[in-house]
């Protein structure tokens, strides 16, 4: 098992926080988004971390020294979306979380012995344009749209085993190869494949994670941090 963590994007509603510091290190509560990320998945026994970077790429050296993480540098991260970032890793998508960089972890909710592919989720309320999971009365993942509601969402964190790893990857080759992916997110792969994936929702608690996009989020995740304290 193996983790790639997807922190190649500027920042920009975050900013002046990322003027000069990359989002995912942007620290909640005193520590980095990504170093979180990856001392959780260090303590569930995964220790091989790719880490995909773009904007500010050199302020991630560190993290090899560290942590012993692989830095793969996106030098097209201004041009295309995360769909070109998931391209370069491709061959890792085996038995592999895919890790939303941007995600402050409250609770270590990561597993180590899962059998299926897995969308961790949780509810979210009153959230304007989300990736809503859509699922049986067996946790099977049946579809994933994006709405306005209150409803599980996905929280940026994912897990693809060897055979859906697989298939992805073709998928994302397919996509690049067609030339028309300008407009793409790795999520809209996902998203179209669904009926050709084994995919369960992993469910969270609504607390426990935090997707800093804007400076409003990062105000929120570190109210909530302090009340917690």
């Amino acid at each position: 098992m193996r983790a790639i963590i997807l922190a190649a994007g500027m920042g920009t509603r975050l900013r002046p926080l990322t003027n000069d510091t990359p989002k995912s290190l942007v620290k909640v509560a005193g520590e980095p988004m990504a170093e979180r990320q990856i001392r959780f998945l260090k303590e569930k026994g995964i220790h091989e971390i790719i880490v995909v970077t773009g904007y500010l790429h050199e302020k991630f050296e560190y993290l090899k020294e560290k942590y012993g993480v692989t830095l793969i540098h996106n030098d097209k991260y201004h041009l295309y979306n995360n769909i070109y970032t998931m391209y370069l890793v491709r061959e890792y998508l085996q038995d592999s979380y895919v890790n939303d960089a941007d995600v402050f972890l409250t609770s270590n909710f990561l597993r180590n012995d899962l059998q299926h592919s897995a969308f961790f989720g949780g509810i979210k309320h009153n959230f304007k344009q989300e990736w809503i999971l859509k699922y049986d009365e067996n946790d099977w993942i049946q579809d994933v749209i994006v709405a306005d509601g209150t409803d599980y969402i996905n929280s940026g964190i994912t897990y693809w085993t060897k055979e859906d790893g697989l298939l992805l990857k073709r998928k994302l080759e397919e996509a690049i190869e067609d030339g028309h992916f300008k407009d793409l997110y790795w999520d809209n792969i996902v998203q179209a494949n669904i009926p050709n994936l084994h995919v369960k929702i992993s469910k969270i608690n609504t607390n426990d994670w935090f997707e800093i996009d804007s400076l409003e989020d990062y105000k929120k995740a570190n109210q909530f941090l302090q009340t917690k304290a």
